[in-house]
This record gives structure tokens, C-alpha cells and sequence, in this order.
């Protein structure tokens, strides 16, 4: 969890000006001619994005339980293409209300006890959209744990306009993440991480995914034992025009009265629960989930 030197800077596929090229089409280009821009150059960015594309098909050829056509793979970049283009948005000052799912209270307790949490999320429709939302909407200071690409243009814009609610920790830039999440959590941060990707995840689990137990990120449990901290876990989904709807898990807590072990065997039965509710509303929803990288791999319990 403490890497000794920084990591090598990745970068978002793409060109280094596109994110400004969008804002500033998006500026002066009415939206019945902007969109279908934004359609070509996803059909272009398909076309020379040879790996994302293989990545995109494998996983839809789970979810759907077929073989994709070449125009259900454009649906799936377009609609990232079209969540970076709201994110770009708000940047540019569009408002946007975060709203709760029936089912959701425990978010709502979070949000009126002021209790600091672990919030966890994936990659999933508007997740990357609920901190910096319900941030602003409900004034809560949240800490996002978050890499650092070398083209985090929408990272950063969103980060300048949402700053006085929303801290990032850099987790691929050698600091002292332990330390780091120490001092935010002293000045009564809440910490958001997303638990989809193995990544920098220093702790795995298998659980059971898309027909194969596969590895997921098992970190924020471990943290939340370590800071004595609840874990919320949430998605946020399109909620038609200027609306993104969070979905909730219940709460998990540690227990003071129970060992280690006994705590984590209470969290991975949260942690299966919460991915059986993700893989239900992804077979509704398959263009939501925003993976474009290999499948979390499948183990064997041999």
C-alpha cells in the first residue's frame, strides 16, 4: 500500500486535446449536430482501439450471454463517451441533482449523522458522478482515493469546480497511503475508493461474478477494520436529464466483538451481496459498466 517510488504515469486512450475539444464544441455546436459528432468519434475511436474493443466484446459476451454485434460494442463505448461528456458538463457549470433509490436509506443516514465511512463504487453509469454530487448537493467533505493518468482532464476540472467538498489522494504517486488516509480521516473525511479494479488493490477476494468466481479489490474492508469505519457501498445510474440516482447497499460495520476473521467472513458475504445487485442491474443495463480492460480474472477454488 506504500509504494516506494512513484509509478510510471499512465494515460487515457485518446488524444491530449480532446477533452477541450469537446468542451469547446459542446460550447458553440448545438447539441442536434454536436451528438452525432460525438457518434462518429466514437465509431473512429472503436476502430483504432483494437484491445479496449476485444475487452469490451468478452465482457458483453457475458452479460448478454451471446456473441455482441459490432454496433452493441459502439453502444458500449458511446455510452462512456457520453458519461465523460456529462462529467465535462459539470465542469463547465451544468447543474446536476444527485437523487436516492428507494432502498438507499442508509446513504441518507451517512449524509445527515455526519458519520465518517468507507464508500465504495465501480465503474459503473454515474458512480464517478455521486462524490462530486452529493459532495456539493449535501456539503460533505469526501477524500477520493484515485490514479493519477497523465490526461485526468475531467478529473481535474471536476476536482477545481467541487474543490471545497472533495480532496483527491493520489494512490500511484508514492505517498504514504496509510498516512494519507490517517490525516483525512483526523479531519473527518469520508474516504471513496472504487472496489472494481485490481490495480493498486493490495488485498483480493474471489467471489462469484459473470458465471466464474473472479478477483475483486478487497482493500476497503480491511481499512474499515484498521479505522474502526462502516462501509457504504453505492452505484450511481443515469436518472433521466440532470439526475444521477445512487444505489445502496445496507451498511456493514466492523464488530468490535468479534475476532479479525469473524469480521471478514461477515464482509465478504456484504462484499457477494453487493456484486449479485451490480451483475443484476448489469444484465438489465449492460452498456453501463465502463470496463475496456480484461475481466477481473476467474480462479478455481482447487
Amino acid at each position: 500500500m506504500t509504494p516506494s517510488s512513484p509509478a510510471p504515469v499512465v494515460r487515457n486512450p485518446g488524444p491530449s486535446w480532446g477533452y477541450r475539444f469537446l468542451r469547446t464544441c459542446d460550447r458553440i455546436v448545438p447539441e442536434a449536430l454536436f451528438r452525432p459528432v460525438r457518434a462518429l468519434g466514437t465509431w473512429i475511436a472503436l476502430a483504432n482501439m483494437p484491445a479496449q474493443r476485444r475487452h469490451s466484446r468478452e465482457y458483453l459476451r457475458l452479460v448478454l450471454g451471446r456473441e455482441p454485434s459490432l454496433l452493441e460494442v459502439f453502444r458500449h463505448f458511446f455510452a462512456f463517451e457520453e458519461v465523460l461528456m456529462l462529467k465535462l458538463r459539470l465542469a463547465n457549470g451544468l447543474p446536476h441533482q444527485g437523487v436516492l433509490a428507494p432502498g438507499s436509506e442508509e446513504i441518507r443516514r451517512f449524509l445527515d449523522t455526519r458519520e465518517p465511512a468507507f464508500l465504495g463504487t465501480f465503474h459503473l453509469g454515474h458512480s464517478d458522478l455521486i462524490g462530486f454530487v452529493f459532495g456539493g448537493q449535501e456539503q460533505r467533505h469526501l477524500s477520493m482515493i484515485r490514479q493519477r493518468v497523465g490526461n485526468s482532464h475531467d478529473t481535474d476540472k471536476l476536482g477545481a469546480v467541487f474543490g471545497r467538498w472533495l480532496s483527491i489522494i493520489w494512490v500511484n504517486e508514492g505517498e504514504n497511503l496509510l498516512f494519507a488516509l490517517k490525516t483525512a480521516i483526523s479531519e473527518g473525511d469520508s474516504i471513496a475508493l472504487k472496489c472494481d479494479r485490481l490495480e493498486f488493490s493490495a488485498k483480493t477476494e474471489a467471489f462469484e461474478f459473470l458465471g466464474a468466481r473472479r478477483l475483486f479489490p478487497f482493500t476497503i474492508y480491511h481499512l474499515a477494520l484498521i479505522f474502526k469505519m462502516p462501509v457504504l457501498l453505492a452505484v450511481g445510474v443515469p436518472g433521466g436529464p440532470g439526475k444521477s440516482i445512487a444505489h445502496c447497499a445496507p451498511r456493514w460495520t466492523p464488530d468490535s466483538a468479534l475476532t479479525r476473521e469473524q469480521n471478514l467472513v461477515l464482509a465478504r458475504e456484504h462484499f457477494q451481496g453487493f456484486v449479485r445487485q451490480i451483475e443484476t442491474l448489469l444484465r438489465a443495463h449492460p452498456y453501463w459498466w465502463f470496463n475496456f480492460i480484461a475481466l477481473n480474472p476467474a480462479v478455481s477454488d482447487a
